[in-house]
């Protein structure tokens, strides 16, 4: 059950995730019903809805019989979301000092077109204003889908200009805000070698690669 594994991702033990989720569905239970919903050994759900109680999870209902019923996932959900926050905020103040932002001119390699792909996932995702992309279509599609709204967008090929790539390759371009850009080079079907790329916050290269990808638009618009 997708529930159980996502819980378990937000710090649930697997007996802890699969009782809440029997819990929701019976509504209000005594253990030895949640035991048998959720597939855990008996011996086992008392301290397992005990720690679900501690968690905020569940309550307890009744002495007699013991009966135990969910607390409100939305509200567990808002704690995760509030204390995941907290936990991103102390981590950033923490990375912070320990190294300073990179320096706009520094210019990064990337080996393998995994890597190139989920960085250029991950500067699309945390556009603000604005992406220029320009290069492989399927590629640029799905980056497409992973672009903010209201952010602007301006997508294009990569014909009837010089190219940027070596023979065999397929060059991407991607800039971000002004602020971030990559070079990529995919490797063609059969080619030699594996893909690679450059990331930068260097002004100078982003600005060249935004007027690259408006050339080439117009380029493509005017053929």
């Amino acid at each position: 059950m997708s529930a159980v594994i996502h819980l378990q991702a937000l710090g649930l033990t697997e007996y802890e995730a699969r009782a809440y989720t029997a819990l929701l569905a019976l509504g209000r239970a005594v253990p030895a019903r949640v035991a048998r919903q959720a597939g855990i050994p008996r011996p086992k759900i008392y301290e397992t809805l005990e720690r679900l109680e501690g968690r905020g999870l569940a309550a307890k209902m009744g002495q007699n019989p013991l009966e135990y019923a969910p607390l409100s996932a939305r509200e567990y959900l808002a704690r995760a979301r509030r204390s995941f926050d907290d936990r991103l905020g102390a981590l950033d103040r923490d990375l912070s000092r320990l190294a300073p932002d990179p320096a706009p001119e520094a210019v990064y390699h990337l080996y393998g077109e995994a890597a190139i792909r989920s960085l250029c996932e991950d500067l699309t995702l945390n556009a603000r204003r604005s992406v220029y992309m320009a290069g492989e279509a399927s590629f640029a599609q799905d980056l497409e889908r992973l672009t903010p709204r209201g952010v602007e967008l301006r997508r294009t090929h990569l014909t009837g200009l010089p190219s940027v790539a070596a023979g065999g390759q397929r060059a991407f371009l991607l800039a971000r805000d002004g602020e971030a850009a990559l070079i990529a080079h995919f490797i063609e079907e059969g080619g030699v070698g594996q893909a690679h790329g450059v990331h930068t916050h260097n002004p100078v290269i982003i600005h060249l690669i935004e007027g690259y990808v408006n050339l080439a638009s117009r380029q493509t618009a005017s053929s």
